[in-house]
């Protein structure tokens, strides 16, 4: 600052030199410069001149104004100074007057005060005099409250004077008076319909008048139930009004009647001390209180919970949820104000139970949408059926013709169904069941809304009900959902195989990604940790129980199929006459059959089951075998010759065929053994597998019950060769349809009376014409 004031270049500073800055701006600038310089400062110096006369016209202006104020002071003071002289002198003279009065009344004065003091007592007198009458007149008028308030003001009095005789009379009138009116008053106490405030109203007075507290707070109490019970009454006929309407109106009836009386109790009661009583009263009146309110709370939330068990499931659960919330937030208030009675219940039993009736009403409504859904997959597959063609008509007549009656029926038959229709409703069911339950779940998390003013999450039983609604609704629709489809798999059901395969396969889908998807969804919503609970059920479970249900029904499947072509098989063995049989020209039309009906069944499973989910068998149907299958006519039971074999079976003996069929035991000991009805793997090999064995093994039971001709065994023959041809294709392993079919022919043999087989050449051609 002070470099600056010494600066003489600085204009603004006391030691500005103008020569000196005029000699540096003409050393440093340029003539344009200094001309600009020199138009700045003229501006400047012009500003400066504006300023400073307006600062000289606001302070004249200033100082004229300050002139008229002191002027006008001075005349106003001279007014006030007249005033005020004024004013003393007339003070004197007031003064001076006061002096006079005092001394003129101070004789009097004395007078004054007696005769005062007798005046009030006559009035008391007089009020004395006229209270049995003007009591008479307020009770006639129903003004109790004015009528024991005049009573409590003259007690005193009485009291002091009534045994005097001009008192007496008095105080008996007033006496008999109060006794009717304390009659009058316990009459109306006890009377029914009375509310809460007049019942207080009422025992006020009650207790001003000497009535005994303790045989008071019990009628009082009393009186109030009876009135809190019609309430209830009023209410159970409100069928017409929503939950909200419902919950107001005992809101401002029932809650608000209730919680009058108790504040009126505590006020008379419990607060007071009250001498003419026992010490133990206290206790014993909030005793007899909390039972009043926890069986008149018990009642009315009996009732509040009958009605939310109507409307839930039929009526708006938002509705019915405000409404809930509404009461619990009244009855944490009733609870915040009466503190000191025992107020334990409250409205989250209600909402739980609610949350719980819910969960019940979807569940059903889940069983009932899933009995729909099934209803609707039999139906699409009764209907597939009706209108699709069977694929192998003029075999089902030969069958009918060779077997004695119709046993091929493509209703029930896997492949009268296209794969696409199976997986479009494969597909339906596994989504609408998954969405639905997504659905019902996203349904319930009203319950948990953080505008509610009840928290489930933060109290017990709310968290009992959350980990519920998992049990009860979700893991319990899925045991439903397994248990359901077991029934259809059950040995006496009536399932057609169709709806087996396609349940099995949604079962599938369920252990696959369904169960997975639906147990993480609610665990999500629901802020639940099954992991590590021992009380939940975990997805593992699940999923097994899924898996065995598809595994249940698709042995039930094969089964079924399996039996439908055995029943064909029987019937053609056991209505044919094989001992007077023709030389076989050409396979059975029930052998074209039962291959037309296993490729059906291999169709339709292709498109179900890749390969992918047979890691241990092939994929889809074989084209080349391992080894010439198609063309092996001779069987392990026969000789490698065809001139052995015969001299064999042609001189067969009753000893000689003992033999044999000692030696075909021997060797059914160490070969494999087949397992006819083990369980599937979920893969088309497998399935179809299972149904040939079901197949050949019916087929060798018939054989071995029947006796056969030299055609009958050729024609058997024939017969093994076509399904030896043609069923090679359908398995992983050729070696099971050749032990089975070798089983077939050799029982035929042992159960020939002339056991000569045909030249393998000559059924080589007939299997290949056919």
């Amino acid at each position: 600052m002070g470099d600056k004031s010494g600066n003489p270049y600085d204009m603004d500073g006391s030691s500005f030199d103008a020569d000196r800055y005029l000699q540096k701006l003409l050393k440093e600038c340029s003539l344009k410069q200094i001309m600009d310089t020199e138009a700045a400062i003229v501006r400047q110096t012009q500003t400066l001149h504006s300023d400073m006369q307006t600062l000289v016209y606001e302070n004249y202006n200033k100082f004229i104004s300050a002139t008229d104020t002191i002027r006008k002071m001075k005349t106003d003071f001279k007014s006030m100074e007249t005033e005020m002289n004024l004013l003393m002198a007339n003070m004197s003279s007031i003064t001076e007057f006061s002096e006079r009065i005092t001394d003129t009344l101070q004789e009097t004065r004395s007078q004054l005060t007696r005769l005062s003091g007798k005046h009030q007592l006559l009035k008391k007198l007089q009020f004395l005099s006229s209270l049995p009458a003007k009591l008479k007149t307020l009770i006639e008028e129903e003004n109790y409250q004015q009528a024991v308030q005049e009573y409590s003001h003259a007690q005193k009095v009485l009291q002091q004077y009534g045994q005097q005789p001009s008192f007496q009379g008095i105080q008996e009138d007033c006496i008999k008076i109060l006794d009717e009116l304390k009659e009058r008053l316990k009459g109306e106490f006890r009377q029914t319909g009375k509310s809460a405030q007049s019942l207080t109203e009422i025992g006020e007075l009650l207790l001003q008048l000497g009535e005994r507290p303790s045989t008071l707070a019990k009628e009082m109490l009393e009186c109030a139930s009876k009135r809190l019970h019609e309430q209830i009454v009023v209410l159970q006929d409100q069928t017409d009004r929503d939950m909200i309407e419902f919950i107001d109106l005992g809101i401002e009836g029932f809650l608000k009647d209730l919680t009058l009386v108790i504040s009126s109790y505590n006020d008379m009661f419990l607060t007071k001390h009250l001498e003419q009583e026992a010490d133990d009263f206290e206790q014993s009146a909030r005793v007899d209180l909390n039972a009043f309110v926890n069986r008149n709370v018990d009642e009315y939330l009996a009732l509040v919970q009958d009605r939310a068990e109507l409307e839930i499931g039929h009526g708006d659960s938002q509705i019915i949820l405000r409404g809930l919330d509404r009461l619990h937030r009244r009855m944490t208030a009733m609870r915040t104000l009466c503190r000191a009675v025992d107020m334990s219940k409250s409205g989250i039993d209600i909402i739980v139970n609610a949350a719980q009736q819910l969960c019940q009403t979807h569940m059903r409504s889940l069983k009932d949408h899933f009995a729909d859904s099934l209803s609707s997959v039999r139906l699409a597959l009764v209907s597939a059926t009706n209108n699709t063609t069977t694929p192998a008509g003029s075999s089902t007549s030969s069958t009918t013709q060779v077997g004695g009656q119709s046993s091929a029926s493509g209703a029930s038959s896997g492949g009268t169904t296209t794969p696409t229709g199976l997986r479009e409703l494969i597909s339906n069911l596994y989504i609408s069941t998954i969405e639905k339950v997504k659905g019902l779940m996203q349904d319930l998390l009203i319950f948990l809304q953080p505008e509610w003013s009840f928290n489930l999450k933060g109290d017990p039983k709310g968290v009992q009900c959350i980990e519920g609604i998992r049990e009860n609704l979700l893991v319990a629709f899925l045991r439903h959902f397994c248990t359901t489809v077991n029934g259809y798999g059950n040995v006496n059901s009536t399932a057609p195989p169709t709806l087996l395969l396609v349940l099995s396969k949604v079962c599938l889908e369920m252990d696959r990604a369904g169960v997975h998807s639906l147990t993480s969804l609610v665990d999500e919503l629901y802020n639940l940790d099954a992991e590590r609970s021992g009380s939940l059920v975990h997805e593992t479970e699940l999923c097994t129980e899924m898996r065995d249900s598809a595994q249940l029904l698709l042995d039930s499947y094969v089964r079924l199929q399996g039996l439908h072509l055995s029943q064909m098989l029987r019937k053609s063995v056991e209505t044919r006459d094989w001992l007077n049989c023709l030389e076989p020209r050409s396979v059975r039309a029930v052998m074209k059959r039962v291959v037309e009906e296993i490729s059906a069944i291999e169709q339709v499973l292709g498109e179900l089951y890749d390969s992918s989910a047979a890691p241990h068998h092939g994929g889809g149907s074989r084209t080349t075998a391992s080894s010439d299958s198609s063309r092996k006519t001779h069987f392990s039971i026969a000789a490698s010759k065809q001139s052995q074999f015969r001299s064999t079976w042609s001189t067969y003996t009753p000893q000689s065929q003992l033999d044999s069929s000692f030696v075909s035991n021997i060797q059914r000991l160490f070969s494999e053994k087949i397992e006819i009805f083990a369980p599937v793997e979920f893969s088309k090999v497998s399935i179809i597998t299972g149904i040939i064995k079901i197949c050949l093994k019916t087929l060798l039971e018939c054989v071995r019950l029947r006796t056969f001709s030299r055609y009958g065994l050729q024609q058997i023959q024939v017969d093994a060769h076509y399904l030896q041809m043609n069923l090679w294709r359908f398995v992983s392993d050729e070696n099971l349809i050749h032990v089975l079919l070798d089983e077939i022919l050799g029982s035929a043999v042992l159960r020939c009376l002339e056991p000569i087989l045909m030249e393998p050449n000559a059924v080589e051609i007939i299997c290949e014409r056919n």
